[in-house]
């Protein structure tokens, strides 16, 4: 069977001409929301083709047995359709685009019969890969070669990904839909005290979980194994829900990628998508920074993150210190959210990624990185207004939640220079990060 291509909503219709491939027709689990929203806001903004791939008869065995297969050694099926139906594509395109959330999605671009023969240029973005996924699954790995243009989102992979394939990687980290998950202009109360999703430390938990049972706090968090991989209805509300709840917490838990699994990550650091999701939503993110250049670069702004020890033994008392300064609480988390409409929505990714290929951004992305900046500048008129008020000097809590001084005007010298620089510091944010390829 043969499938057409689905046209996707855009606004612009000048060139160039975009075929992007997705796997959101076989793919429902939690963890692929993300990218899956990064895919919406290039198709809502560009000149976009959907290519929605599909299974087809007896397509979980066939996949299952495919990979088990690859992972013993058969090269060629990482060049092989693992039981999708065929989709060939019924004009040029000047601009091929796979988003993958892992090296397995790979192999649904092997659906799309005639994409070599049919697209210009060629972009691949891995979301997630580990260095150590080289060596365990080479010849897939290596199928990227195919692409023109390999972008990833694991900074510590870039450079031993560019050797092992021969060419040039590049950085691009994660981002969100900011304009879905800022609190601006309307910002809803935050009736939870601390919110946490995915992967946590067992010891800060359990000190969060003893505090909610004792009626102190109101905690939130995953009851399920295996969250990630439920599967949601729709894509778009499963990430409504969560913007909704995460600009509704004050405390939002981040830590390190896949902190709790040495065996995938071989003590390799990363950053995960909770920093970019609690910092957009205006939470104060609450946790441990990533130890990695990515993350000092990425947020660079005083307070990112609240840093706790992942026993769990300072958590309830780093929470009361900042409760105790209510001007300085409401300021990191504005300044978390403002920064993240200026730097980290997915257009500015987009952007970054067209500027590296040598096209021109379409008019719908600038426009909206140009609502993105009035967002920003309406967020940050209210911060400044309460900011004059603020004590000349507050604690900033280190690892001990004791300790370390900084000024308030620090924090605000900061802030105006964001506003002043408007969308211009999200492009050069990311064209830093790309640099560390």
């Amino acid at each position: 069977m043969i499938r057409h291509t689905e046209r996707a909503s855009s606004q612009d219709g000048t060139r160039p001409s975009i075929c992007m491939v997705s796997k959101r027709g076989i793919s429902h689990e939690a963890f692929q929301a993300a990218l899956f929203e990064a895919e919406d806001v290039l198709a809502e903004t560009a000149h976009v083709d959907l290519v929605s791939v599909a299974p087809g008869p007896s397509y979980d065995f066939r996949n299952r047995l495919h990979r088990r297969l690859l992972f013993r050694g058969l090269r060629r099926l990482a060049y092989a359709n693992p039981g999708l139906q065929r989709v060939k594509l019924e004009r040029d395109y000047d601009v091929l685009i796979a988003v993958c959330q892992n090296v397995w999605d790979l192999l649904a671009i092997n659906a799309v019969e005639n994409w070599k023969e049919r697209c210009g240029v060629s972009i691949c973005w891995l979301g997630e890969i580990w260095t150590a996924e080289l060596a365990r699954i080479p010849h897939l790995v290596r199928s990227l070669q195919r692409f023109d243009h390999v972008f990833v989102s694991s900074q510590g992979t870039v450079a031993p990904l560019s050797e092992f394939l021969g060419r040039k990687c590049h950085f691009m980290p994660t981002a969100t839909d900011t304009v879905r998950f800022a609190p601006m202009p309307h910002e809803p109360p935050r009736s939870i005290d601390v919110y946490s999703i995915g992967r946590r430390w067992t010891g800060v938990h359990d000190s969060l979980k003893q505090a909610a049972s004792d009626n102190r706090l109101f905690y939130l968090f995953d009851s399920y194994r295996k969250m990630a991989e439920m599967e949601f209805v729709d894509h778009r509300q499963h990430r409504d829900l969560f913007a909704s709840i995460a600009k509704r917490s004050r405390f939002f838990m981040v830590s390190p990628g896949k902190m709790d699994s040495h065996d995938e990550t071989r003590g390799q650091v990363e950053i995960g998508y909770r920093y970019f999701e609690g910092a957009s939503s205006g939470a104060v993110m609450l946790g441990q920074a990533a130890n990695c250049d990515a993350f000092r670069e990425l947020f660079p702004w005083p307070d990112a993150v609240a840093e706790v020890k992942p026993d769990g033994s300072d958590v309830l008392d780093v929470i009361a210190a900042l409760e105790a300064d209510p001007e300085r609480l409401a300021g990191i988390g504005r300044r978390n959210a403002v920064t993240s409409l200026l730097r980290h929505d997915w257009v500015h990714r987009w952007i970054k990624i067209f500027e590296v290929v040598g096209l021109a951004p379409s008019s719908g992305m600038t426009a909206r990185r140009d609502r993105l900046r009035v967002l920003a500048e309406a967020g940050s008129a209210s911060q400044s207004a309460r900011s004059h008020q603020a004590p000349a000097s507050t604690a900033v809590l280190n690892a001990h939640g004791v300790g370390e001084r900084r000024t308030a005007l620090e924090r605000d010298a900061f802030d105006r220079r964001t506003v002043r620089s408007g969308g211009e510091i999200g492009n050069k944010t990311a064209g830093q990060s790309a640099r560390l390829a």
